[in-house]
């Protein structure tokens, strides 16, 4: 998803994949739906923990600017 604020303005991008550092659930972005989605692996879905408090990998790498 990106999104374009004006003609001469910079093109921000969104994050496409998020991993939960704690049960290591992994979701990926699905622009139809508008939502996060379950990544599956081989027909399972890598979940992790139902219970878990997600803690995302949000470190402060991911530059929302388009190069």
């Amino acid at each position: 998803m990106t999104h374009a604020l004006a003609p001469d303005m910079a093109e921000i991008v969104t994050p496409r994949k998020r991993e939960c550092e704690r049960c290591g659930r992994v979701d990926e972005w699905d622009p139809d739906q508008h939502s996060w989605r379950i990544v599956t692996d081989s027909g399972t879905k890598q979940s992790g923990d139902p219970h878990c408090l997600h803690e995302w990998d949000i470190n402060g790498t991911f530059n929302p600017l388009a190069e």
